[in-house]
């Protein structure tokens, strides 16, 4: 009888479960569609336009022309204006969409005379294109990791409300929707590795990652920890044959999947090199636009212009590889699944603050691991993620998407207030002046004032002199909130068994206790 009643109470949990996380995917799904109805990179502005223009033009690129002319500079491919310079993956997904866009209306990729194509019924494909790949690709790994990977799994409304909180951020939905991106590809095969790793799946995780850094590039920001982890396991195997057993078979799964994968340029090397060389170009500078790193706030007092390429490589190389050493080194030496999580977030912080070429929306890529360990640690990690999505207004100033910044932020802030006593000072046995209580007090302060410089920034004039004031000023704001959250990430993993600066459940976990 016992035995019927547990059951029947895990069929109830597994039901509630599973009607939270389709709740959290609807109000997910409509929070993206009503954002896509709205503006895009680079809507109305010629003769470059946008992302959204540069996605298109990969589509009649890769689906007009041979595959070794696809990042080759040619009369039909001009490379100048949005030369292909994502990975192969990319290049292969972008020629799926060019195929079924031909099929739907062939002027959507006739190469030479589509060149700012605006029309709403194209607007309304490319915006499905994105949410498709989200509904296979990310919502899926969102929802799987949540339910089957939290050590803290609590009651079902519990892990339906971490499913929300996952589905509903912000950055994702204003960079994908709005900005026009597919990040949700290649950080939804990142999610997907990261749950086979935590399901000790290894060369299956290694394969996905490929895939992911196959995608985006920009997937670097999370290869040593995948390195170091995998690596640190094969070493602290059971007998020496089988660490380098396993060893072998993920450096095989790793060459293989590589191999496979860029196969149709590898038949010519001087192919295979000019990808490679769209893939990192070094030229572009040491970072785009008004983006929230270390070089950026420092330009207002080094003129990295002014300096050679090649230093400035150097310099962001050896930063990235001095920061992130510690982190790599413990998760060599202890490669448990939470170093593993808290190296993933640490690094791609790292890669973000440090390295070379780095745009507003690389934010994401941390963004994402902060949320696989938001439930060990809500209040830093939701801290995090609320001046992550303000770092990316700028962004959405130029895309024409503040007034959806504006719900999107302020609902998330208002949700995790909510739903995860991120929350002012409550009454409690400890001083109001307690550590605790002023940790609360700044980072509500924190966001409320960084929230309130976009608001400034929409309504007040800079100075003529200084017409990236505001854009700066933000810029500068964030990255000194990420420097802070770096150094607390890294002391969090060297001293893993310290309790977090404030960490309480979600309310409907408290309230089941």
């Amino acid at each position: 009888m016992s035995q019927n009643y547990v059951r029947s109470e895990t069929k109830g949990i597994d039901r509630y479960m599973i009607a939270t996380s389709l709740g959290a995917l609807l109000v997910g799904f409509v929070f993206r569609w009503a954002v896509s109805i709205g503006s895009y990179s680079g809507e109305g502005k010629p003769p470059m336009f946008g992302d959204y223009e540069a996605q298109r033009h990969w589509m009649e690129i890769t689906y007009q022309l041979p595959v070794k002319q696809w990042y080759v500079n040619s009369t039909e491919n001009d490379l100048l204006y949005w030369g292909l310079d994502y990975p192969p993956l990319t290049a292969y997904h972008s020629w799926l969409m060019g195929f079924i866009g031909h099929k739907w209306n062939s002027s959507w990729v006739a190469l030479g005379s589509s060149r700012g194509l605006e029309t709403y019924t194209h607007k309304m494909f490319m915006r499905a294109t994105v949410a498709i790949a989200d509904l296979l690709v990310f919502l899926p790994a969102v929802v799987v990791y949540v339910a089957f990977c939290q050590k803290q799994r609590g009651s079902a409304a519990s892990i339906g409300l971490y499913i929300a909180t996952h589905v509903l951020f912000p950055g994702m939905i204003l960079m994908d929707y709005g900005h026009f991106q597919y990040n949700c590809v290649s950080l939804g095969l990142f999610c997907w590795a990261v749950i086979a790793i935590m399901a000790k799946k290894d060369l299956l995780g290694s394969f996905l990652f490929v895939c992911a850094l196959n995608y985006k590039q920009m997937e670097l920001y999370h290869a040593f920890p995948f390195f170091f982890y995998l690596l640190g396991s094969c070493i602290r195997s059971d007998s020496l044959f089988q660490g380098l057993s396993k060893l072998i078979m993920v450096g095989a799964t790793v060459i293989g999947s590589f191999t496979v994968l860029w196969f149709p340029f590898l038949r010519d090397i001087d192919v295979a090199l000019q990808v490679v060389r769209r893939i990192f170009p070094v030229n572009r500078g040491l970072f785009e636009d008004k983006v929230a790193n270390v070089w950026c706030a420092l330009s207002v007092q080094f003129k990295w212009r002014n300096y050679d390429i090649d230093y400035l490589l150097l310099l962001s190389t050896a930063s990235v590889l001095l920061a992130v050493a510690p982190s790599s080194l413990l998760l060599l030496l202890r490669p448990t699944r939470s170093n593993f999580k808290k190296s993933l977030l640490i690094s791609s912080l790292t890669f973000f603050l440090f390295s070379f070429q780095v745009h507003e929306k690389s934010i994401l890529l941390a963004a994402i691991p902060a949320l696989l360990t938001l439930h060990e640690d809500v209040f830093a990690c939701g801290w995090f993620l609320l001046v992550s999505v303000i770092s990316l207004f700028p962004l959405c100033v130029k895309d024409g998407t503040v007034i959806a910044f504006f719900a999107l932020a302020v609902f998330y802030y208002v949700w995790l207030w909510d739903v995860h006593d991120f929350a002012p000072v409550r009454r409690s046995p400890e001083s109001k002046w307690s550590l605790s209580n002023l940790l609360t007090i700044a980072s509500h302060a924190s966001v409320i004032g960084g929230l309130g410089l976009c608001a400034v920034s929409t309504v007040a004039a800079p100075p003529q002199r200084f017409p990236d004031l505001f854009p700066l000023l933000n810029a500068i704001y964030c990255c000194a909130h990420f420097c802070l959250f770096l150094l607390y990430f890294n002391y969090r993993m060297l001293f893993d068994r310290a309790t977090p600066i404030h960490h309480t459940p979600a309310k409907t976990k408290r309230k089941t206790q």
